[in-house]
């Protein structure tokens, strides 16, 4: 059975699958028709954005990023828009999110995560030098190039409806709350630069320990210890990387160690190579066309779809996977800090589709179906609104089904009990590989790093 699915073009470039999805945007991997580069587009509902009066402050934060050329930031290639939408062309990147080497091989050696650690530091520290704050810098944010070269995304995009108020700080509380900096949540307005380097130590913690330094499962129990900077490092931390850590990890941050500082300490230092990179001319054309307030239609591109069955491009599975190794294809999770999960089905897609429905009822989901695609929708509203989880269902090949659940909205937490309950009304249809049934069971294999 081939899936008729609809594939779109843009310009010169042919969407593919979804990568995932906010509130205000979508990302999809595409191909430029015309080079055959596969990139990442961010797409933007240009609706919701002129609905919450975001217009000045995206073409600022996309400018800003333009303009932004490091090796360890996902560069933006082009800007472009239809009458509905904004599509943002960034790099694509192929080597998975950095936290999956944890996940599947567990903590990293020192020396490995102070390269990580200093990759990060660079990109951080050269975004705030041009005034770009990331403000969730999470797992999610950290991939990793084909030669392991660590690029932060989402730079300058990720909090697209903060505010700087007239005190000069950000008003606005967000982020996956174990990376947050105790000030953000305190929400009395605080310094971006100090929050994104707590984000930053609580990464290095992590690295080194394969799991979190601050971990309840109740969040009020969480923000307490947060506020206290309550955790413990492991034994197998050196001394001199403990006490960098709780200078990162300082809950006041007026006393918190500063990037600069953190750049000359002994222990970062270590084999440091800072990084070397040309500063190109670049044109913010596209960025002026798009945001032109008289819309001209010479500057815009059409959407045009075509139907036709096709099944996932090996390029695009690979994409899925961790370096080539099919076996985290099948079921892959990280407590909370991942925003989707998927496994493979040998069942027909329509039966695969009538298994998840059946399993979502009961757990209080109403469920919106089109073609091979599905959003299941939480009746009760949770901490962070309504859990909407998108599902999707590829065909990899004859007889051989890729199914993704991908949180859409709500709560990643939530996401997770969500899909563990899920999970256990779709066992008769999961796909044992011969891969799968060599590695460990997804309970036993799933880290503490939420």
């Amino acid at each position: 059975m081939s899936l008729q699915v609809t594939r779109t073009r843009v310009g010169k470039y042919e969407l593919g699958r979804t990568l995932g999805e906010g509130t205000f945007a979508k990302v999809k991997f595409a191909r430029n028709v015309e080079t055959g580069n596969n990139v990442a587009i961010k797409i933007l509902d240009k609706e919701k954005v002129l609905r919450h009066k975001m217009i000045g402050q995206i073409k600022r934060e996309i400018s800003t990023m333009k303009l932004i050329k490091h090796p360890n930031v996902i560069q933006m290639h082009e800007v472009m828009a239809s009458k509905t939408k904004i599509y943002i062309v960034m790099e694509f990147v192929t080597g998975g999110e950095l936290f999956d080497k944890i996940v599947n091989h567990g903590r990293l050696k020192e020396d490995e995560a102070r390269k990580y650690f200093q990759q990060l530091i660079n990109a951080v520290d050269y975004c705030h030098s041009r005034g770009v704050y990331h403000r969730d810098l999470k797992p999610e944010n950290l991939l990793l190039d084909s030669s392991g070269v660590l690029k932060v995304s989402d730079f300058g995009l990720s909090a697209l409806a903060q505010q700087v108020r007239g005190d000069g700080l950000l008003h606005t509380t967000c982020g996956t709350p174990n990376y947050v900096a105790p000030e953000v949540i305190n929400d009395k307005g605080y310094d971006g630069a100090k929050a994104d380097l707590w984000s930053c130590g609580v990464i290095l913690f992590v690295l080194m320990a394969g799991y979190l330094p601050f971990e309840e499962s109740n969040l009020m129990s969480l923000y307490k210890r947060i506020f206290k900077a309550d955790f413990t490092c492991p034994s197998w931390f050196s001394s001199s990387a403990k006490k960098l850590i709780k200078r990162i990890l300082d809950p006041n941050p007026k006393t918190r160690v500063t990037i600069a500082e953190v750049i000359e300490n002994e222990w970062f230092k270590k084999g440091y190579k800072p990084p070397v990179f040309e500063t190109a001319d670049v044109s913010l054309d596209d960025v002026d066309d798009v945001f032109n307030e008289s819309g001209e239609p010479g500057n815009l591109v059409v959407e045009r779809r075509e139907e036709r069955p096709v099944m996932m491009n090996a390029f695009e599975l690979i994409s899925t996977s961790q370096g080539l190794n099919l076996g985290s294809l099948f079921e892959k999770q990280m407590g909370v800090v991942k925003r989707e999960t998927r496994f493979a089905s040998k069942k027909p897609a329509k039966e695969i589709l009538s298994k998840i429905e059946e399993a979502a009822g009961p757990l209080g989901f109403d469920v919106q179906k089109r073609n091979y695609k599905m959003k299941l929708l939480a009746a009760k509203a949770g901490r962070k609104g309504q859990l909407s989880v998108a599902t999707e269902v590829f065909e990899v090949a004859p007889s051989l089904f890729m199914v993704e659940l991908r949180k859409a909205g709500g709560d990643t937490l939530e996401f997770h009990k969500f899909y563990k309950s899920l999970s256990t009304g779709l066992k008769d249809i999961v796909w044992k590989s011969e891969v799968n049934m060599n590695e460990p069971s997804s309970e036993s294999n799933k880290q503490e790093t939420g």
